[in-house]
């Protein structure tokens, strides 16, 4: 099993499959997985396979080393189209977030006017009133949403708090009056459990798809990304879901003239 464990505080860039060319700030510690869930799907593995030692980058340590990069990049001839907060764990998570937004905002009108300040978030955070007023200050303000049921999300997403509620998630998102994007992902797979029985995990079939785009419209997103697995996750059993499955929810979406963007 292999896993991602990202640089800190910066990395990449990379290739966003949705994003486009992305210069990755995580502000999370450089040695392991911070995350108020702990996805089985997660390309950073499982959390308590990857405890760190280190302690997350300060609000100072990032704005230097994001000022660093941006102007080698700029020198190099190099401009990201997107800055995203994203690596080893929910970013919203850390105590200065909303201070790094403001100073990642500042360089980036600075060094790179062009590039989007994105960031990729499991919507856990949202309670808090900084973490909320920030992410009305960014570009593409993207906020998961894998299903809106709560047993599906507690064999996926595995929410470390037992408070996690998912219709008080919904009613969060509602109130960014639709400046937020929401991501989705679908996968399938067949879990052998310690008894004789079989788990059987699918998201995408209409059980799962109707009602949570009914969410998706009360919380009237301006854009929906959906979805599926693209490396290897920590748990071996899961599949990712096909062309034509990901294709049929996208139409559902559009159909309710919200857009929606699928990724294979």
């Amino acid at each position: 099993m292999s896993t991602i464990i990202y640089p800190s505080p910066i990395f990449g860039p990379v290739h966003s499959r949705r994003l486009g060319i992305s210069l990755g700030i995580n502000l999370m510690p450089a040695d392991g997985k911070v995350c108020t869930f702990d996805c089985i799907y997660c390309e950073c593995g499982l959390n308590a396979d990857h405890r760190p030692t280190l302690p997350r980058p300060t609000r100072e340590e990032v704005a230097r080393a994001l000022e660093a990069t941006l102007r080698q990049m700029a020198a190099d001839g190099q401009h990201p189209d997107v800055l995203t907060f994203a690596g080893n764990g929910e970013p919203t998570a850390h105590p200065e977030f909303a201070g790094i937004i403001d100073d990642t905002i500042r360089l980036r009108d600075a060094l790179c006017p062009l590039a989007k300040v994105s960031v990729l978030s499991n919507a856990t955070q949202l309670h808090r009133k900084d973490v909320f007023d920030a992410l009305l200050r960014v570009d593409n303000n993207i906020q998961k949403l894998d299903t809106v049921d709560i047993d599906f999300i507690r064999r996926i997403d595995r929410p470390v708090s037992k408070k996690y509620d998912v219709e008080t998630i919904i009613e969060q998102l509602r109130q960014f009056h639709g400046h937020v994007i929401i991501q989705t992902m679908f996968l399938k797979g067949v879990a052998k459990l310690r008894s004789s029985e079989v788990e059987n995990l699918d998201n995408t079939t209409d059980d799962f798809v109707l009602p949570w785009l009914d969410a998706v419209k009360t919380i009237a997103p301006e854009q929906v990304m959906i979805y599926t697995i693209d490396r290897e996750t920590p748990v071996s059993y899961l599949q990712k879901a096909s062309h034509e499955e990901l294709n049929r929810i996208r139409d559902m979406v559009i159909a309710e003239g919200i857009p929606c963007t699928a990724s294979y």
